[in-house]
């Protein structure tokens, strides 16, 4: 029997407002909340001293950087309001609001009209399937005119925006509202008129858009506004199972890190633990009001609030039976190196940075390790503007950003199928994966053809989440790719030696070999502009335009200025606003939008200036790893498939149609009775047409094949740099703790309930270890991430225990301490990060994967109990076991029972 879900019915409603900046948005915020009560007197933006603008640099700035929440009641319902920033800078912080409004509200300027920031939130909004009134402000100021800006709504935005206010009753009002929809015109001509609930259900479908006029400043139309936003908004509905959707993330006054989020379903409670297996509970549920805020012990569904206790969550995130969100459509642009002060700890304030960045959706924070530098993607100068002050205010540094560039993608033309292998010594992985074009704008989409009798499904989900888990390079600048759907087409394990790490190793390579192998271009962003200029600079304009490989659409009049409207690379548009302004002495607007990444237009001057050699880029390698003999060696990207174990899957498809075309052949010969085979020569062409030369010896473990000879060339090249053999004075063993903590089982599951208890027992397990082989053994973890921590080595026991200072890693300490240790003593390092032990490998020392060094240590310990046993036997003296032969006999027959009756 299907269980029927049961749904909840609640009056609360979220209200977002939006708009081009300055077109008074917070202002009719503040109105909104002075006539409802909520305020005694409405702040101005312009005086520093809006409710809403509760950031200091909001009030000094005069625009709103942040969303803010407020609480109104609006008939019989409780309605939170969320004011959104209007400047495009922090168009990201408006976009993740969208993403749980009831209704949205659309401010206009009247005097400005429809701006080129509105298309775009109007774009959104549509996307979203957001719900809109749109309230058109300034209708005070001269030359605005209520029938020529709803004539310009109908065009810009959509034609079924119509006017509502007093007299939404009459019979004009009611033929407006019959025309937007099928079913409301017969309703209107069966009955005369559509009822309010009809028009809500319209509302609700986005099939009517109600315009309201006024003045926010004055108080002039919004109490006519809120009376028709009560009447023509419906009640919610949610399901009774919980759920919820973040979509903010901040720091209170105290730092105390903030989950916003609307509760979607159910009922959220203190204490309630979120957000699955991290196991994470809500210590405190904030209702904000401003810069104010009430704490409370239940939230039900519809609200919104603020949740502190929670450490891992981020922007976008779905909880219980909530889905996460879909990714922005606005990001950012521009790039811009942020310079340090000389005696500032670089590795220490990206972390740092790296706050903001879960704050601050539109802001990237990217360490380029080539350069040792930390760089930004921000949106625009505003932004930066912004980014210093708070990086000033919160962590007390003063940063500047150089001289910023255009963020660059890549993709592939045509579909290639990448190789990654790797497979130094115990160690083994193959991963072959298919690379698509997808539409522009489309993104990176993964997926996986392979069957689970070819490689298990916990290792095919491992590769998705390794393909999911970072941004992955091009190969033209490094830039990340993008518009491409991935395929896993095959992959081999096995079954001793395979470790997660492995596939994340396999799989990257795979990535990039595919790339190496395709035919990748450039894309640059694109926007989309509207210019207005007066008619007799129309032909600047165009020239302009043309200049700067853009594209238009013809220009429309419009009384003394021309319009024109097209698609330009935003590396070009950049400052070209100032230039408008200048040659049309101020009557100029230009309004710019992205519209997306299309093929740059000077590619080679972007790719030679960037100066990328993928080759050289060691964090992102394009060749394969492979063993023969008991080494590995690195195997270029375009030899891989010379030395892959599994067959090419496109190649399968490809050799399909070419013996589908030798069978033709014979098929046709046959019907003209001729009675041989195809030509070999013209098969050989097919077969090299498949896999190109025809290699006499395939054999690449045969010396005498090509393949074998360059096998051993590596093997023998790769011994070259290996250091020679020297006297070993001491035997060391450096271990990666916290690595070795969670790829053993027993100690993974302590540590998820106590952390301490896993290092104490993984100490003593080791100091076992070390009194039986008698090595120096130094246990090394991460400490990186506590602030001001110096760094720390105890003796514990008869082993040394390391915690690394802050923005140090245990990967970086142990390498250090392998250069320097390694020069003199034979040094061994436990860890299964494959990528770790590749770089140890390089410093000659040898490798220990972790469920090595379990077995090394089960082992010592069946040794330790077999010896002490044997030791107490031998420590034992029985009375029996002196005794002659024939006497321990008879007493053993005593002991028993026996006589020697009973032996007869």
């Amino acid at each position: 029997m299907t269980q029927i879900k049961r749904l909840i019915h609640t009056n609360k409603l979220v209200i977002g407002i939006l708009a081009h900046v300055d077109a008074g948005k917070t202002t009719l915020a503040e109105s909104i909340l002075y006539l409802r009560g909520e305020i005694r007197k409405p702040g101005r933006v312009d005086h520093g001293n809006a409710f809403l603008d509760t950031y200091e640099l909001e009030r000094s700035r005069g625009i709103t950087i942040f969303s803010k929440q407020a609480e109104a009641v609006l008939g019989e319902k409780s309605v939170t309001l969320l004011d959104t920033p209007g400047h495009v800078d922090f168009s990201a912080e408006m976009e993740r609001t969208l993403q749980v409004l009831d209704y949205a509200v659309l401010v206009i300027s009247g005097a400005d009209g429809v701006q080129g920031h509105v298309e775009t939130l109007w774009r959104l909004l549509r996307r979203y399937s957001i719900p809109v009134f749109l309230f058109i402000n300034k209708m005070d100021q001269p030359g605005c005119v209520r029938e020529k800006l709803l004539d310009e709504l109908k065009v810009r935005l959509d034609e079924r925006c119509v006017e509502f206010g007093a007299d939404d009753s009459d019979e004009g009002f009611m033929e407006n509202l019959a025309m937007c929809d099928e079913k409301a015109l017969e309703a209107y001509l069966e009955k005369g008129s559509i009822s309010r609930e009809e028009t809500v259900e319209l509302i609700r479908a986005r099939k009517v858009f109600p315009c309201y006029f006024g003045s926010a400043l004055k108080v002039e139309g919004v109490e006519e506004f809120l009376q028709g936003l009560d009447k023509y908004t419906g009640s919610s509905v949610y399901p009774e199972e919980f759920g919820a959707k973040i979509y903010k993330i901040s720091r209170d006054a105290q730092g105390n890190r903030l989950t916003h989020m609307k509760i979607t379903g159910g009922a959220l409670k203190v204490k309630m633990q979120l957000s699955g297996s991290r196991e994470e509970k809500a210590d405190q549920i904030r209702i904000y009001s401003g810069a104010s805020f009430r704490s409370v012990k239940e939230a039900p569904a519809g609200t919104i609030c603020a949740v502190t206790g929670l450490d891992s969550t981020f922007s976008g995130e779905g909880i219980g039976i909530e889905e996460a969100s879909e990714l922005p459509v606005l990001e950012p642009v521009l790039t811009y190196q942020i310079q340090l002060p000389e005696d500032c700890d670089v590795h220490g304030m990206f972390l740092k940075l790296c706050q903001l960045e879960e704050e601050e959706p539109q802001l990237h924070i990217v360490w380029n390790e080539q350069l040792q530098e930390i760089h930004a993607q921000v949106m625009g100068e505003v932004q930066i503007e912004i980014l210093k002050s708070m990086i000033q205010e919160r962590f007390g540094v003063k940063v500047e950003f150089g001289s910023g560039s255009i963020v660059y993608k890549e993709t592939i033309l045509e579909p290639v199928e990448g190789v990654g292998h790797f497979e130094p010594l115990r160690h083994y992985a193959e991963v072959h994966l298919l690379l698509e074009p997808l539409e522009a704008g489309s993104g990176l989409q993964f997926a996986t053809a392979c069957s689970e009798d070819i490689l298990d499904g916990n290792w095919q989900r491992l590769v998705l989440t390794h393909l999911e888990e970072k941004r992955h390079p091009g190969v033209l600048t490094g830039a990340e790719i993008t518009d491409m759907r991935i395929t896993l087409l095959t992959g081999r394990s096995h079954l001793k030696h395979t470790e997660g790490g492995d596939f994340r190793q396999a799989t990257y390579r795979a990535v990039r070999q595919g790339l190496k192998m395709g035919k990748c271009i450039l894309l640059e962003p694109v926007y989309e502009f509207r210019l207005e200029v007066p008619s007799d600079k129309m032909g600047r304009a165009i020239s302009d335009i043309q200049k700067m490989y853009g594209s238009f659409k013809d220009p429309q009049i419009d009384g003394e200025m021309t319009v024109i409207t097209g698609r330009a690379p935003a590396e070009r548009m950049q400052g070209y606003q100032r230039e408008v302004t200048a040659y049309t002495s101020g009557r100029g607007r230009l309004s710019c939008s992205l519209a997306g990444y299309e093929p740059c237009h000077n590619a080679e001057e972007v790719i030679e200036a960037a100066g990328y050699d993928s080759e050289k880029d060691l964090e992102n390698p394009t060749g394969s790893v492979f063993c023969a003999h008991g080494a590995g060696f690195v195997i270029s990207w375009d030899k891989v498939r010379d030395y892959m174990h599994l067959e090419s899957v496109l190649k399968n498809d490809i050799m399909r149609q070419r013996e589908e075309e030798v069978q033709q052949i014979r098929e046709r010969r046959d019907t003209e009775n001729q009675d041989r085979w195809a030509d070999p020569k013209e098969l050989e062409e097919i077969f090299e047409r498949t896999y190109g030369p025809v290699k006499r010896e395939r054999n690449r473990f045969n010396r005498g094949g090509t393949a074998g000879r360059r096998a051993a060339e590596n093997i023998q090249s790769s011994a070259v740099h290996r250091p020679k053999t020297r006297e070993r004075s001491e035997e060391y063993l450096l271990v990666d703790g916290y690595n070795i903590i969670f790829a053993w089982e027993d100690l993974r599951e302590l540590a998820e309930v106590n952390i301490e208890g896993a290092r104490n027992k993984l100490m003593d397990v080791l100091c076992n270890y070390q009194g039986f082989k008698k090595m120096t053994l130094i246990l090394v973890f991460d400490a990186y991430k506590v602030p001001g921590n110096k760094g720390d080595v105890q003796k514990y026991h008869n082993i040394f225990v390391v915690y690394t200072k802050e923005a140090e890693t245990a990967d970086q300490y142990i390498e250090k301490a392998v250069h320097e240790i390694g020069r003199k003593h034979h040094v061994t390092v436990a860890t299964s990060d494959a990528l770790e032990q590749v770089i140890i490998l390089g410093q000659g020392a040898d490798r220990m994967s972790a469920q090595g060094l379990k077995d090394e240590v089960e082992l010592v310990r069946k040794e330790i109990r077999s010896e002490y046993l044997e030791k107490q036997k031998s420590s034992k003296n029985y009375l029996f076991e002196n005794l002659p032969e024939d006497m321990a006999r008879h007493m053993e027959d005593v002991r028993l029972g026996y006589t020697d009756f009973d032996k007869e």
